[in-house]
């Protein structure tokens, strides 16, 4: 189905109430997208972060699939798929996760192999395929928003930052990640339109601004040093169905 020349989502979205909510934020901002106004302090409440704060794009799928959602999630994440399990026939996904948890020291992989594995039990899909335009439009010309997890430091081209106290450090610094939705683009202009939690932010003095394609594209490969380099697709179940036959 041909999608539009420009496109925008009527999607809004709160102000992440600290520096490590911009995840249950955005989740809530598609839910709330689709009607469904659950608050977002018992969002935060359901999701797992980490002890240094934040949480995977793999555990917001986890909350929206227990929702009764459909939830499907691309990734560009090398550590922790390998891409031959996406283009081998006859590769058990699970099988895989499960037996990259057994040969690993890494706590955070573990623990997003783990998370993957839970994800796919409760009926979500995962692919790895090219990142490009087309992908995006495809889901923002049939009006569902992709929320993405991507390097807030290329994003923003702001320094590198210290641990969890976020102090900018362009010597000591290690790079952030960050959750935002898509839910617009232009491809005259080429451009998103993108929907951040985080307010003020280095780049607008509102939640929603535009960005260029490349540079969004960019900000999402480059999420892989945060674990994230994802795009989340939720949708309502009906919905899905609608649009499964022309998903591939």
């Amino acid at each position: 189905m041909p999608t539009p020349m420009h496109h925008r989502l009527q999607l809004e979205i709160q102000r992440q109430p600290n520096d490590h909510t911009c995840g249950p934020t955005c989740l809530q901002a598609v839910y709330r997208y689709y009607g469904d106004n659950i608050g977002l302090d018992t969002i935060i409440s359901e999701i797992p972060s980490f002890e240094e704060g934040g949480t995977l794009a793999v555990m917001l799928g986890r909350h929206a699939l227990r929702r009764g959602y459909d939830a499907m999630i691309y990734t560009f994440n090398l550590q922790v798929f390998d891409p031959t399990w996406f283009h081998q026939s006859g590769i058990d996904l699970k099988e895989r996760l499960r037996s990259q948890i057994g040969v690993s020291t890494n706590a955070k992989l573990i623990t997003a192999c783990e998370a993957y594995v839970e994800f796919l039990e409760l009926g979500g899909e995962i692919r790895m395929q090219d990142l490009n335009a087309a992908l995006i439009r495809k889901y923002l010309g049939r009006s569902v928003p992709i929320l993405t997890g991507l390097s807030s430091t290329y994003l923003y081209r702001e320094p590198r930052e210290i641990g969890t106290s976020g102090q900018p450090d362009d010597l000591r610094g290690t790079p952030s990640g960050h959750f935002v939705v898509f839910h617009g683009y232009d491809q005259v202009e080429r451009t998103v339109l993108l929907a951040d939690p985080f307010l003020p932010n280095p780049l607008s003095s509102s939640h929603h601004y535009v960005v260029p394609l490349d540079r969004a594209v960019c900000s999402i490969l480059l999420g892989i040093v945060t674990y994230d380099a994802n795009l989340l697709i939720i949708r309502p179940a009906d919905l899905y169905r609608e649009f499964s036959g022309n998903d591939s």
